[in-house]
């Protein structure tokens, strides 16, 4: 039965030989078409100093396809806290919910932030439960990816200069978490006291979802305030399980939420047929292994462009764990893997992700997704 919703992030890629104008204009049609599919939210990631990536500011990109859509919900996937303020964060998001009240997600993420000084994680029984690098119920479940490496890069480096003020300090993630929250509802005090008000902010009528990759410290803070959580299987598939379990573990009920709210995500690619789609998919992994690397993301590239490289074995293994976790093929397909997926790590919505050199196959990858989707919700049931 698929009748869990549908959502889509968007990086607002830019494919070799184009722009980052086309990219942005290609984004804004992509909402418009999503909307008329009957997808449930359309994300907008951030990311800086990438060639291919043109997502540096969801808010202003929101701004935009809010004002080019009509209904479906719209959000960041998600605001990287690591290099900004509790206040510029509600302050943004004010602004946009004061134009277009209840219709956007506050989607936060920790990427670029404080490392926690003690781990939250706990123990937990999701990697327990993979055998040979499955799932029970057959979900790809790949060995973990280190990324050390990555963390370790110039550029990542350069990514702090340029982002934060001169030795200024991420804030502990918890405690930005609470002052977002305490802006929003109007009752944010110092220790002293002193209040603080925003205008537009407090009140806004925001969904607010943490956005994480393992059972850390971001599922603990969603969890422990009753938060929407949003699990990365298509950024880090070997710890999806234990994301989940995590935050599930950590949540308890507050005004927001009774139960736990779980989004996964996956990297798909959806054609008519099995081989248009894994040739689409062909710039899949020389696109990774541009970010992996450290070098930043570079223009997606043609298959043939693709086709030109020449792997090493420190290239596929830079890869193979995405490679293994994209869902490539007809709707079918696809549809199949995405209901592995929910029912493994029992999620309330799923979150689509496809980038393909041509727009047009972009927009005809989520058209056919949607269209078997919906044919397999239970009657009388939208998808």
């Amino acid at each position: 039965m698929a009748n869990t919703p549908l959502a889509v992030l968007d990086l607002v890629p830019i494919s070799s030989g184009s722009s980052a104008q086309q990219a942005l204009r290609n984004s804004i049609d992509l909402a418009q078409q999503a909307e008329r599919f009957g997808y449930q939210r359309y994300w907008f990631a951030e990311h800086h100093l990438n060639p291919g990536v043109a997502g540096t500011s969801p808010a202003v990109v929101l701004a935009l396809t809010a004002a080019a859509t009509s209904a479906i919900r719209l959000g960041s996937g998600a605001v990287q806290l690591g290099h900004r303020t509790a206040l510029s964060t509600v302050e943004e998001f004010g602004l946009l919910d004061a134009l277009h009240p209840g219709r956007f997600d506050l989607g936060l993420g920790r990427s670029g932030g404080k490392p926690p000084a003690v781990s939250r994680q706990p123990a937990l029984a999701g990697a327990t439960a993979v055998r040979d690098g499955h799932a029970p119920n057959g979900l790809r479940v790949p060995a973990h990816f280190d990324f050390t490496g990555l963390l370790k890069s110039p550029r990542f480096a350069l990514h702090k200069k340029l982002l934060q003020q001169p030795n200024a300090e991420a804030q502990e993630y918890d405690e930005q978490i609470a002052d977002i929250l305490a802006l929003i509802a109007g009752t944010y005090a110092t220790a002293d006291g002193v209040e603080a008000h925003v205008v537009p902010g407090e009140g806004a009528d925001l969904q607010v979802w943490i956005l994480g990759s393992s059972g850390g410290i971001s599922a603990q803070v969603a969890g422990a305030n009753g938060l929407r959580f949003a699990a990365n299987y298509h950024v880090s598939p070997a710890k999806v399980l234990e994301a989940v379990e995590g935050y599930r573990a950590a949540f308890v009920p507050s005004a927001v939420l009774e139960r736990p709210y779980v989004s996964v995500s996956a990297d798909v690619v959806v054609a008519e047929d099995e081989g248009r789609a894994r040739e689409l998919a062909t710039g899949y992994g020389l696109w990774v292994r541009s970010i992996r690397s450290g070098e930043g993301a570079i223009p997606f590239p043609t298959p043939e462009e693709a086709r030109a490289h020449v792997w090493t074995d420190e290239d596929r293994a830079l890869v193979e764990d995405r490679l293994e976790t994209q869902f490539t093929g007809t709707a079918a397909q696809v549809a199949d893997r995405l209901e592995t997926l929910r029912d493994a790590t029992g999620a309330d919505e799923l979150i689509v992700t496809t980038i393909t050199h041509a727009h047009e196959d972009r927009v005809a990858s989520y058209r056919l997704l949607a269209e078997e989707w919906d044919r397999r919700a239970p009657s009388g049931q939208p998808a």
